[in-house]
C-alpha cells in the first residue's frame, strides 16, 4: 500500500512540474510561438530550477542583442574539452529564419522534458541548442511575410537586421550572427548537427521532410554510414512514430512525381558549413501548409530519435569523424566542383496529391494546383549520388601573406592551425592566375559573387617575409581550408569577392604613344609577332578589333609588369 501510495505522489510530482513549465506555445491554442522575451525568460528559469540545464550568452546579433545558447549536461563534469574525449554532443540550431519558429518551440518543450526526465537520460551524450539564432528577425514580427504558411499567427522575418538571410552567411561570415555561430560550433565540436526549418514549394501528404547533407562533401566514409545507416535509422523511427517523411522536394514550378534532386548544401548553408569539419547535419524541414502544432510535434520527434540513436551509437559516429579524415591527405585527390549523377537514383513511394491545371482567377493563364481530393502513391525517382567535375591535389601546406589579414581573420575563429613564418625565406610553390570567372549582375547577400572561376597553375620559386602564414593540411579542419582557399570552389573566399582587388589593373597606357612603341615592338621581336598573328587566326573578335590587339601588345610586352593583376595571393606547398 505505501508503494501505491509513493507511486502516485511521484506521478503526480511529475505531472505538476510539467504543468507547472508548459511553455508559451502549450500554453496556447497551438499556433503561437514564443517571443523573444518568453524564451529568454523561460530557460532562465529552467536554468535556475534543473542545475542540468545552463542558458549561456554565447554571441551577438546584428542588432547588438546577445545570442543564447542552451545546454542540457547531466553529468557531474561541465568541462566540454574533457567531456569531448567520452562523450558526444549534438548541437541544434533555431530561429535562423524566424518565421519558421517550429524548432525554437520545440526545443524548449525538449530541454524541459530531459530536465524532468520525461525522456530517459542521456549515458553518452549531451545537447547544446542555439534557442533562436536570428534575434533582430525574430523580433521583427508579423503575420503576413510568410505568404503561403500555415500558422503560426505571428511569426519573425527571414531577413536579419541588416537584411541578411543568414543561411547564405556561414562561410563569407558577414554578420556578427555568422561569427558568433562559428564561434560557438567551435567550442563545441559537436558530432551530430540539426538546423530547424520550414520548406516552401509544393504541396505533399508529408508534414515532415530533411536535408541530409551533401554525403559527397562529407566524405564516403562518413557520408556511406550517415545515408545508409544513423540516418535510416532516425527516419526508421519516425514512421514508427507517426511521421513519414521524404527528402526535401527540391523541386519548383513542376510536381514532385517527375522525381527531384538532393539538395546541395554548400559552405555558405549551415549544414554544409558543418560537414566541413566532419559532423553528420540535417536540416528538418516540416511542411508550411501542415498545422503548426503539428510541424512543432515532427520537429520535437526528431530531435527525439536523434537523442536515442546518438546515444546508441555515438562510439561509432566518433570513430568514424576520425576515420573520415585519412581520406583527406597531401596528394590525394578532392572533387572541388560537383554535380548530380543523372544515371543514378533510387526509388521511393511518394506519398502526393494530384496536380493540376486550371484558368488563374488573376490573370486567366493556366495555373497549378494541388487536388487534396486525389492523394497518390507513386514510385519517383530520387537523385542523391554526385559526381566530381573538377579535382584538386591537396598540397602539404598553404602559404597565406599577412596582409590577407581578413583571411587570417576567418581562419582563427575557425580553429584553423597556422604557424608564422619566423624569417624571410623563398621556396618553392605552386601559383595561381585566375583564368577566367562570372559574376552576377544583381549583387547576392551583399556581394558581386563569382561562379565558374578557372585557373592556369604554374611552379616557381616565391619569397616570402617573415610573419606570413603557413597552413598545414594535417589537421581536422582540413575541408574547411580547401573549401575556401582554392578559388575554384562553389563557396571559395576568391568567390566571395575577399580578393578583388586583383581583378584590376592599376597602370595602363596612352594608346595614341603606344602605338609607335607597339609597332617597334613587332617590328624588332619576331616570337612576338608570331604569336600576335596566331592569337589574331585564332580570335575573330581580336582580328576585328584594333584597340583589342594594341591591349594584346601590351599586355605580352615589358611594359606590361603587373605581377600582382589576377595573381591569386595564396600559394600551395605540394
Amino acid at each position: 500500500m505505501k508503494l501505491k501510495y509513493l507511486l502516485l505522489f511521484i506521478s503526480s510530482t511529475f505531472i505538476f512540474a510539467q504543468n507547472s513549465l508548459q511553455t508559451p506555445f502549450e500554453k496556447g491554442n497551438g499556433n503561437q510561438t514564443v517571443t523573444y522575451d518568453e524564451m529568454n525568460t523561460y530557460y532562465q528559469n529552467l536554468s535556475k530550477k534543473f542545475p542540468e540545464i545552463q542558458y549561456l550568452k554565447r554571441g551577438e546579433d546584428d542588432n547588438g542583442k546577445p545570442i543564447y545558447v542552451v545546454v542540457y549536461n547531466p553529468f557531474p563534469e561541465k568541462d566540454l574539452e574533457k567531456l569531448r574525449k567520452d562523450k558526444a554532443i549534438l548541437f541544434v540550431n533555431n530561429g535562423i529564419h524566424p518565421g519558421e519558429p517550429d524548432g525554437i518551440d520545440a526545443t524548449m518543450m525538449l530541454m524541459r522534458d530531459l530536465a524532468v526526465k520525461k525522456i530517459k537520460t542521456p549515458q553518452n551524450f549531451i545537447i547544446a541548442a542555439i534557442s533562436a539564432y536570428n534575434i533582430s528577425g525574430m523580433l521583427n514580427r508579423g503575420s503576413y511575410s510568410r505568404a503561403n504558411q500555415n500558422g503560426p499567427e505571428e511569426y519573425g522575418f527571414r531577413g536579419n537586421t541588416r537584411n541578411y538571410d543568414l543561411n547564405r552567411d556561414f562561410i563569407k561570415a558577414d554578420s556578427k550572427n555568422a561569427r558568433s555561430f562559428q564561434e560557438i560550433y567551435q567550442w563545441l565540436k559537436p558530432d551530430v548537427f540539426i538546423d530547424n526549418h520550414v520548406s516552401n514549394g509544393a504541396d505533399y501528404q508529408y508534414t515532415f521532410t530533411y536535408i541530409s547533407t551533401f554525403k559527397e562533401r562529407l566524405g564516403n566514409i562518413l557520408g556511406s554510414y550517415f545515408y545508409n545507416d544513423y540516418q535510416a535509422k532516425n527516419l526508421d523511427d519516425m514512421k514508427k512514430l507517426g511521421y513519414e517523411s521524404t527528402p526535401y522536394v527540391n523541386i519548383h514550378g513542376d510536381v514532385p512525381e517527375v522525381g527531384f534532386a538532393a539538395f546541395e548544401d554548400s559552405p555558405r548553408y549551415s549544414t554544409g558549413y558543418t560537414t566541413l569539419f566532419n559532423s553528420l547535419g540535417t536540416v528538418p524541414e516540416t511542411h508550411m501548409l501542415k498545422p503548426y502544432d503539428k510541424r512543432v510535434d515532427a520537429t520535437y520527434k526528431y530531435m527525439l530519435v536523434n537523442l536515442q540513436n546518438l546515444d546508441k551509437d555515438y562510439h561509432k559516429i566518433k570513430q568514424l569523424r576520425l576515420e573520415n579524415l585519412k581520406q583527406y591527405q597531401a596528394g590525394k585527390q578532392y572533387g572541388i566542383r560537383w554535380k548530380i549523377d543523372s544515371t543514378k537514383f533510387s526509388s521511393m513511394d511518394f506519398k502526393g496529391y494530384e496536380g493540376k491545371y486550371k484558368p488563374s482567377e488573376v490573370s486567366g493563364k493556366l495555373r497549378l494546383y494541388y487536388d487534396r481530393n486525389k492523394p497518390f502513391t507513386k514510385k519517383i525517382k530520387l537523385f542523391t549520388t554526385a559526381v566530381p567535375t573538377g579535382y584538386i591535389t591537396i598540397p602539404k601546406y598553404y602559404v597565406i601573406p599577412q596582409s590577407q589579414y581578413r583571411v587570417i581573420e576567418e581562419f582563427k575563429r575557425n580553429g584553423i592551425q597556422m604557424k608564422p613564418i619566423q624569417k624571410d625565406s623563398t621556396f618553392a610553390v605552386e601559383s595561381y592566375k585566375i583564368k577566367d570567372f562570372k559574376t552576377v549582375k544583381n549583387p547576392y547577400e551583399g556581394h558581386y559573387l563569382h561562379s565558374d572561376t578557372s585557373v592556369e597553375s604554374m611552379k616557381k620559386n616565391h619569397t616570402f617575409s617573415a610573419g606570413d602564414y603557413l597552413i598545414s593540411t594535417s589537421q581536422t579542419g582540413v575541408k574547411y581550408i580547401i573549401e575556401t582557399l582554392e578559388p575554384e570552389a562553389l563557396d571559395s573566399f576568391f568567390n566571395w569577392n575577399f580578393f578583388d582587388g586583383i581583378l584590376a589593373q592599376k597602370e595602363y597606357y596612352s594608346a595614341y604613344i603606344f602605338e609607335d612603341t607597339a609597332a617597334e615592338l613587332l617590328k624588332n621581336d619576331k616570337k612576338l609577332r608570331q604569336d600576335f598573328e596566331a592569337a589574331k587566326t585564332s580570335d575573330k573578335k581580336l582580328s576585328e578589333d584594333g584597340e583589342a590587339q594594341l591591349d594584346w601588345v601590351y599586355k605580352h610586352s615589358p611594359y606590361f609588369e603587373e605581377k600582382t593583376f589576377r595573381q591569386y595571393p595564396v600559394y600551395r606547398v605540394l
